[in-house]
């Protein structure tokens, strides 16, 4: 995650914002997102802190950029990995594998910033609307290969239909796009519970809560993928090659 270098500089890329804002990753690691403020960023960098406000006003301001970098560049990761996929001719299973792959691996590279998006909350921080187009491009990408493994037929009729009136909001079927006909008409609501087991087994790796329980934390992810996937009815094949990630 980190840049080298005790002082902020221009060759973040992009000018002040960029550097400003690499800085704020290494302190996201150092002190966490309730550590993160002008002062700290301004005595991490070697700056004034009028040349952070410069660029991020308020912490708020600079939690929010980070909080919409993190979104991005770990939807792009795993939209990646479904392109890679889709132009190998990998069917739903396979590309589900590689999309959530990408995200573990993406994860375990920048911590700082998965605990700032999937993490406890930041005291006294809102994140306003701006978040929200980056947040829903993960389950977008989620909500598009359980789509494609339906107009396809590779999902398997659920064994039982969940009672009860729908329970989703507008927005969530408009990502899906539309609710489709029985036996699949909860297929949204599957959908969510695969995307919240994905992201607590991430929570669960990540701040190393499986580590005493099974030998291989790698082979254990692909796993327990396979099994949240069954839930949609979605075969995720077995024995693929691991995703290169250090445990």
């Amino acid at each position: 995650m980190g840049v080298s270098g005790s002082s902020v500089t221009e060759d973040e890329n992009s000018g002040p914002s960029e550097a400003v804002k690499a800085t704020a990753r290494r302190l996201l690691v150092k002190l966490g997102a309730a550590g993160l403020s002008p002062e700290a960023v301004a005595r991490e960098g070697g700056l004034a802190v009028a040349e952070v406000e410069a660029v991020f006003p308020h912490r708020d301001d600079l939690l929010t950029a980070l909080v919409i970098d993190a979104y991005n560049n770990s939807a792009a990761a795993m939209e990646r990995a479904d392109q890679a996929a889709r132009e190998a001719g990998a069917p739903a299973g396979a590309r589900l594998l590689a999309v959530t792959r990408a995200l573990r691996r993406w994860s375990f590279d920048n911590p700082g910033e998965f605990t700032l998006i999937y993490g406890s909350p930041v005291p006294d921080y809102h994140a306003p609307q701006d978040t929200v187009p980056p947040a829903s491009r993960t389950p977008a990408v989620l909500a598009g290969i359980v789509r494609s493994a339906l107009e396809a037929g590779e999902l398997a009729p659920p064994r039982r239909e969940v009672p009860g009136p729908p329970l989703l909001l507008p927005e969530a079927v408009q990502v899906f796009g539309g609710t489709p006909p029985a036996p699949f008409s909860d297929i949204i609501e599957r959908g969510i519970v695969l995307w919240s087991s994905l992201i607590g087994l991430l929570v669960f790796q990540v701040f190393s809560r499986t580590h005493d329980s099974v030998r291989d934390e790698s082979a254990f992810f692909d796993y327990a993928v396979a099994v949240a996937a069954e839930g949609i009815g979605l075969t995720v094949p077995a024995g693929e090659p691991g995703d290169g990630t250090t445990d």
